[in-house]
């Protein structure tokens, strides 16, 4: 590949490989379309024209040709199955959308997590949750947690599911395996995060080290989006509205992805820290001068193509696939 990124094995050996490279055209268009989304903030008169606005978001992903959709009622929550031709069907990715908390739908990523899907050989059940600030945490948490279930009662295999999701997907991502695992049951093969939303408190370096590469996110509409989704009576430090103060132990295996421009990006760096050290067996990459979800230009941008790649190397034999 034609771009630098940082790869690191946690539980093994920690490597470093460099190339040089500049982001791609192509992925330059996620960097746009957040200059597009920060500068359209301050000019929305309502949530509801901030919602329409971001529908647009799925428009940087590439359709990925010969999958099917159709939408699904999941335990009580609304959701998209995508059916990649030829798939495994008992092989499931759960998907959790991003958008910090009030905004994405199944709609916005459809396209990013039927590619995933249909690399992998498998089907994606993408989540519809419920948006905040009208359903305050944890209505989320419980709704994925409850499409867990669902699946489960299909008949899918817990080894034979994966939880992936972006940004607050991410966060979704670690919160539906702490509670499953505090529920007594069984845990899924693996868990994906990309630019995971894990510290609402927003107490990482890099919130200040890279204020003004990331060209989305301050510091203040971090904490604004934050606020809105624990709401008055919320606490940020919760370990199942930030993940990353949780107790790990337990957890499934977990690979994480974050562009080295992000605000977040130290989200991730500790969340892995405190996997490895919590025994989990966790992988981080961190891709250099990339941006907060990235992999939305996948089927266009070979960064994002390179992530999903990683992505499905990684997961096909936790799901049983050659």
């Amino acid at each position: 590949m034609n771009f630098v990124w940082k790869n690191l094995k946690i539980m093994t050996t920690t490597t470093e490989q460099k190339l040089t490279a500049t982001p791609s055209k192509q992925v330059e268009e996620v960097s746009n379309w957040w200059r597009k989304s920060a500068a359209a903030s301050s000019t929305h008169t309502s949530l509801a024209e901030a919602r329409d606005f971001n529908e647009g978001w799925g428009n940087l992903t590439a359709e990925p040709g010969a999958v099917d959709y159709f939408e699904v009622d999941a335990g009580g929550v609304p959701a998209m199955w995508a059916v990649p031709k030829g798939c495994a069907e008992d092989r499931v990715v759960l998907s959790m959308h991003g958008g910090g908390f009030v905004g994405g739908s199944m709609y916005t990523h459809r396209k990013l997590f039927a590619h995933i899907a249909k690399d992998i050989g498998c089907r994606a059940l993408i989540l519809n949750y419920s948006l905040a600030p009208e359903n305050l945490y944890p209505t989320q948490v419980n709704e994925c947690i409850a499409a867990y279930k669902w699946l489960l009662a299909q008949g899918i295999q817990p080894s034979h599911i994966a939880f992936a999701g972006d940004s607050a997907g991410g966060n979704l991502v670690l919160a539906t395996m702490l509670v499953a695992r505090d529920q007594g049951l069984p845990l899924p093969a693996a868990g994906m995060p990309m630019s995971a939303w894990l510290d609402l408190a927003t107490t990482g370096k890099s919130v200040t080290t890279n204020n003004g590469k990331d060209v989305l996110f301050t510091k203040d509409w971090i904490n604004e989006l934050g606020a809105r989704y624990y709401g008055d009576k919320g606490n940020p430090l919760d370990p199942l509205v930030s993940p990353l103060y949780a107790d790990l132990k337990g957890l499934p295996p977990i690979y994480l992805h974050v562009g080295g421009d992000e605000l977040l990006l130290d989200d991730s760096t500790r969340l892995a820290d405190r996997a490895q050290k919590a025994g989990v067996d966790v992988k981080l990459d961190i891709f250099p001068g990339m941006q907060h979800t990235f992999q939305m230009a996948a089927g266009h941008a070979p960064e994002s193509n390179e992530s999903i790649a990683r992505y499905v190397a990684w997961v096909k034999p936790k799901l049983g696939l050659k």
